[in-house]
């Protein structure tokens, strides 16, 4: 009778363990890590916010850049399985042949002509003769191009200064430039501090207030097509979010770029984050093609089928 028992009691124990330990082994189950690169702008603010959204089984790790030039190169190495970057990058790297595909927006906007507020500059027209910080190769660089080529000038009418957008601001307070071509918060860092004004929010051209992009390698259009799907779903949640919350915004603002919260307080309104990318936005980047080429900072125009990959962003606007 006892050995009868313990027979029993062990195969239960037996038929028990298989389950005990998978759910052990299900427990101890990793996330798929997703890792996102972002620029250290409150135009990337938008993948902070991406932890409330991400489902289960998933965990997406944000990867700061200090340049688009640096956030794109990344993509391009598959250092980061997606990235936000200004287009411009994105056209550079595009028609360079690199594999680099557009999925989604990520942010409009977000772009300030500042100089010094006890200077004589009012107008774009006032910046001829000055020394201008520009960053080479940015979204910013093709809004004051285009400006000026409207004001009948051009960038030799200025005396432009390579300087990275987080040191734009401290530029203009030493006097090293007379004004700059900034990515937010740079510009309400200077507005708020008494050190610059706003000369003018350069959307004004065929450019439109078009910015920054989100994007990836285009292997991965394949090969993470699912990481993608998840991915463009939270980013959306995320930018809706972020936006109809525009006091979130400014305190995730506040707490990952260091910013003073009268600073993002004047930049929050100059930003509009977004996840859509419409057929209105690729006119608008095939424009920006275009006159990068005019402009000779492009050889040749990219092919624009492989480097525009919205179809999984059509499918969530409902264009498919």
């Amino acid at each position: 009778m006892i050995q009868r028992r313990q027979f029993l009691m062990g195969a239960v124990a037996g038929l028990a363990a298989p389950a005990i330990l998978g759910r052990s082994a299900f427990a101890q189950a990793k996330p798929v890590v997703i890792r996102m690169g972002a620029l250290k702008l409150i135009h990337s603010i938008a993948p902070y916010f991406y932890e409330q959204f991400t489902p289960a089984g998933y965990r997406i790790e944000v990867v700061p850049f200090e340049s688009p030039t640096e956030g794109k190169n990344a993509v391009v190495t598959r250092s980061v399985d997606f990235g936000m970057f200004g287009i411009a990058a994105g056209l550079l790297g595009a028609s360079a042949g690199e594999p680099v595909a557009l999925i989604a927006g990520a942010c409009n906007k977000g772009v300030g002509v500042v100089a010094r507020k006890d200077s004589d500059i009012n107008t774009i027209r006032d910046l001829k003769g000055r020394r201008v910080a520009i960053w080479p190769g940015s979204t910013q660089e093709m809004f004051i191009l285009e400006r000026l080529s409207q004001e009948g000038m051009s960038i030799r009418d200025l005396t432009p200064v390579r300087i990275s957008f987080s040191e734009m601001h401290a530029a203009l307070a030493r006097g090293d430039v007379d004004a700059y071509v900034g990515a937010e918060p740079a510009p309400g860092v200077s507005v708020s501090t008494g050190v610059g004004k706003v000369v003018e929010y350069p959307y004004g051209t065929a450019l439109g207030s078009l910015n920054m992009i989100t994007a990836t390698h285009r292997d991965n259009l394949t090969a993470k097509a699912e990481e993608m799907k998840v991915l463009l779903e939270v980013h959306r949640k995320a930018c809706e979010y972020a936006m109809a919350n525009p006091d979130r915004m400014a305190a995730m603002a506040v707490a990952k770029l260091g910013q003073k919260p009268e600073a993002i307080a004047v930049s929050v309104p100059n930003v509009e984050l977004v996840w859509d990318f419409t057929p209105e936005d690729r006119k608008r980047g095939e424009t920006y093609a275009r006159r990068m080429l005019d402009l000779k900072q492009i050889r040749r125009l990219p092919d624009f089928e492989a480097f525009f990959q919205t179809a999984a962003v059509d499918r969530l606007g409902g264009r498919a």
